[in-house]
């Protein structure tokens, strides 16, 4: 059996990878790994879920999961994850529990884990947890038996955290917002009009089927077309979860991650809130924020692939922002973990306080074109002395125009080769070329 955590949590097919035995049997073991041996009372753990149907069925398993641990539930209902990593240290609960797949498709979901304070869990405690998971143990009875309580306010309490970090009103902008028919739905709309834009919501319908389908962060054309029909200022888009956030102008074009994280690194170092004058990246984000960063003064420190990464450095060295191209992104002055509604306010605050167009904030960085072909081949394929040799060549022949990434997948048979360059068909023939030398060896 492989490792049970992935990148983000446990997920897979539901009722398929990922059963009700199994979610049930992870809540245990989460509930015995993470609760305080010490403390008299018993563990507190507050456990959100996104609309997908299968959440129903998850939620119950993992509810009497805890309840069996003898952990006191507080179940929050729909909320996006963000909302339970908040609520988890609002409430001082022991750990979180969040019910999602974020930005799969619907018949997928996963189990997300939050330790106290609303902070993702390590790996090495997921592995810990890990270990538990179908260990024997000796179950609580009587009294000791844990109770469900639902808050209902929930939402309302996430809210009110959100509008105290708006640092600029919006009245005046007009921003259309795509939910995903995720776990934001009700909420991202009710948030971004508490701060003063107008809001017009589109697939902000859940019906527990239509999380995801053709909508929301990962599929931006409908977004990119209501924006230019309402003549809206800016559009945003949300995942399943809500923890991504990526913008769409006035006319239509694409803000992702990497220039999002450029805005709001220079509205922070504009407030002299950037600490070290710093901005965490993974080497996946692209050349040109890398250049636009420079040119600006401000250090770019790169991580691995993966927000635990991120999370690392941010809270090892106390650095002020970070993210990813998918819109990722983490501000922990605000939050411990991302949130793509809190980045939505923070983006249309920076609009409405310099008073420029989401295009022109946007064009600080001049993305390079990128090409990634992945490689069906095993991992160590990206070491071998003639696809190392085929990288060299490339660097060279880019040199500061520029640069090669080879990277094997984490979870699959994959050896994944980005290219950026000046042009797109250099972009291309470059990658496809090493693409060609990973699946020789």
């Amino acid at each position: 059996m492989g490792r049970l955590f992935g990148t983000d949590g446990v997920r897979g097919l539901a009722n398929g990878d990922l059963t009700p035995e199994l979610a049930m049997s992870v809540a245990i073991a989460a509930a015995r790994e993470l609760a305080d041996p010490q403390s008299s009372h018993p563990p507190v753990v507050v456990v959100g879920r996104d609309p997908r149907a299968s959440g129903e069925m998850l939620e119950a398993a993992v509810v009497a999961g805890l309840a069996s641990a003898g952990a006191t539930v507080v179940r929050v209902g729909v909320v996006p994850t963000p909302a339970v990593s908040y609520l988890t240290g609002e409430v001082r609960a022991d750990f979180g529990v969040m019910v999602s797949a974020s930005h799969n498709p619907m018949p997928d979901n996963g189990i997300k884990l939050f330790a106290a304070g609303g902070v993702k869990l390590s790996d090495e405690v997921e592995d810990a947890v890990s270990a538990r998971v179908g260990e024997v143990w000796e179950r609580p009875t009587g009294a000791r038996v844990g109770r469900v309580h639902d808050l209902l306010d929930g939402a309302e309490h996430y809210l009110k955290h959100l509008a105290a970090a708006v640092t600029h009103p919006l009245d005046g902008l007009t921003v259309v917002v795509d939910c995903a028919n995720g776990a934001a739905s009700d909420v991202a709309p009710e948030a971004y009009r508490a701060a003063g834009a107008t809001v017009i919501p589109i697939f902000a319908e859940p019906d527990g089927f239509n999380i995801n389908d053709e909508c929301g962060a990962t599929h931006l054309d409908a977004l990119r077309a209501a924006v230019v029909e309402h003549g809206a200022d800016l559009g945003l888009a949300h995942d399943g979860d809500a923890d991504r956030c990526l913008a769409v102008t006035s006319a239509g074009d694409v803000v992702d991650g990497d220039q999002i994280m450029a805005i709001l690194a220079l509205a922070l170092r504009d407030a002299g809130a950037l600490v070290e004058d710093t901005l965490v990246a993974t080497v996946m984000s692209n050349l040109g924020l890398r250049n636009a960063m420079r040119e600006t003064g401000i250090n770019l420190v790169e991580t691995k692939v993966g927000d635990r990464y991120l999370l690392e450095a941010l809270n090892k060295h106390g650095y002020s922002i970070g993210g990813e191209q998918s819109g990722h992104i983490v501000l922990p002055a605000y939050a411990p973990t991302g949130d793509g509604l809190l980045t939505g306010l923070l983006l249309m605050a920076r609009v409405a306080a310099t008073g420029r167009t989401l295009a022109e904030l946007a064009s600080v960085v001049m993305k390079l074109p990128q090409q990634l072909v992945n490689v069906k081949a095993d991992r160590s394929a990206a070491g071998h002395p003639d696809v190392l040799a085929a990288v060299d060549a490339a660097t060279a022949e880019l040199g500061t125009t520029g640069r090669v990434l080879l990277r094997p997948s984490g979870t699959e048979p994959l050896v994944r080769v980005m290219v950026e360059a000046p042009s797109a068909d250099l972009a291309e023939g470059i990658a496809l070329r090493i693409a060609d030398v990973v699946r020789s060896v």
